[in-house]
């Protein structure tokens, strides 16, 4: 999703770098992103490193690929970083589900392994952690709501579901990570960057069902009819990622302070709300 942005937003981004230079980890992006006078790079096996110095650096991939790539980096004589993280760091710590547990022990390790690489380096380094990211139809969180919604018109709730969100748009990211890149207080420091609105889950996806002009329909489910069904649910592609765990959540507040950010490099994030190229998005992935 990070890709698109990026790309969606480059004539914005290009009075602010003198240089750019875009890389992708998978052909497949590559593809799906050319647009003119954008010169993709495979990275970053595919590509022989160039003799050129590209001091300024937005890493847009998991951030526990990293490490791999610091002496690629190094070559190309990177002095500033700006990595994303998430802040499913703090939110999965102690979640039921035992992948969501090593994700979260992920992003902290590698948040640790950047910052005391790029010290021993004489590096200068920022992690953005987004909350619930959504936009443009390429995430899986949002997104993911709206099919099921536009499947089966109705969407399963677990109690109240009464636990507060901050969706955060990816462009809102991708623009925290320019602004980052370019402000000097915010070298060698973390962020939370959630949205600009506090909502409750149902709030959440009540707007969803308005943003498709559907009639709200929730079935509440305790949790072990949740639990059976998405076992089923699991075995579609789009929704092998759903977890019991990410029911539970449902009641449990999601909540983080953006003030450092929006003190230190004018972070400002929207309210939540599907756009018509969100929902087109979806249609067209």
């Amino acid at each position: 999703i990070y890709t698109i942005v990026i790309t969606r937003l480059l004539p914005y981004f290009r009075p602010r770098f003198s240089a750019l230079s875009p890389f992708s980890r998978k052909s497949s992006a590559l593809q799906q992103t050319k647009k003119p006078n954008i010169s993709w790079r495979h990275f970053p096996a595919g590509d022989s490193p160039r003799q050129e110095k590209l001091e300024k650096w937005i890493c847009l991939a998991p951030i526990w690929t990293l490490p791999q790539n610091f002496s690629l980096l190094l070559y190309y004589g990177v002095r500033r970083i700006v990595a994303l993280s998430s802040t499913s760091r703090f939110t999965k710590e102690h979640s039921s589900d035992e992948a969501e547990k090593i994700i979260a022990d992920k992003l902290a390790h590698s948040e640790q392994t950047l910052a005391e690489w790029a010290q021993k380096n004489n590096l200068s380094w920022t992690i953005l952690r987004p909350t619930l990211i959504y936009g443009l139809g390429r995430d899986k969180n949002i997104s993911v709501i709206i099919r099921f919604i536009r499947r089966f018109s109705f969407f399963p709730l677990l109690g109240k579901a009464q636990g507060l969100r901050q969706p955060v748009h990816a462009q809102d990211v991708a623009l925290a990570c320019v602004s980052a890149l370019n402000t000097e207080k915010a070298a060698n420091r973390a962020y939370n960057i959630p949205g600009g609105e506090t909502l409750t889950y149902r709030q959440m996806v009540e707007k969803v069902f308005e943003s498709l002009g559907k009639r709200q329909r929730f079935v509440v489910l305790p949790l072990w009819i949740f639990r059976a069904g998405i076992f089923i649910l699991r075995h579609l592609p789009r929704l092998r990622d759903w977890s019991a765990a990410m029911a539970e959540r449902m009641n449990q507040n999601l909540v983080f302070d953006n003030l450092d950010a929006r003190k230190d490099f004018n972070f400002a994030p929207r309210e939540f709300e599907l756009t018509r190229e969100d929902l087109s998005g979806i249609l067209n992935y």
